[in-house]
Formats: C-alpha cells, structure tokens, sequence
C-alpha cells in the first residue's frame, strides 16, 4: 500500500469524535467497527445506568477483546480440524 494512500475520517463515539487517517481500504471497517462499540456501549449503558461512562466503556471494550480472542482460538483450530479430517479419511481408506 502506499505511504499517502490514507483518507481522514471522523468517528463518533458516544459524545466523543475521534479522528483518524486510516487506508483508504480499510476505511469501512473501522465505520463498522465503531457501529459495534457504540451499539455495545448503548447495550452497557441500558444494562447499568448508574455507571459512569469510564466503566461503561471498560465493560464495551473488555466484550470486544473476548470476542477478538474467541475468533482467534477458532481460526486457530481451523488447520488442525482439516488435518484431523484428512487423517480419519486416511484411517477409512487403509481400515477398509
């Protein structure tokens, strides 16, 4: 990708905006990526509205690192349930 190949963009985040030079390919993802803390906040923030926002947004930001981890765990096993397959067939065919 080239050095200049960026695009400015604002983000709203609750009350806040946030911006940021992001590549120019990636830019939907992080519109997408804010949809979800805001959804997920406003989620936290009907769930216990007597936190502060600072909580709310450790609560936002601790869901978003588990569901990180999990996809992560699984794509990680992805190449060893192949394998383990490849291997039953290989047990089929010499069984048979």
């Amino acid at each position: 990708m080239p050095f200049g190949d960026k695009q400015h963009i604002n983000l709203h985040l609750d009350a806040h905006t946030v911006g940021l030079d992001v590549p120019r390919d990636q830019e939907p993802n992080y519109r997408k990526a804010a949809d979800l803390l805001n959804r997920r906040y406003q989620y936290y923030l009907k769930l216990r509205p007597n936190a502060s926002a600072e909580q709310l947004w450790m609560y936002t930001a601790l869901e978003v690192a588990v569901a990180l981890q999990s996809d992560a765990r699984e794509k990680s096993l992805v190449p060893v349930e192949k394998q383990i397959k490849e291997m039953n067939e290989l047990l089929k065919e010499v069984l048979k």
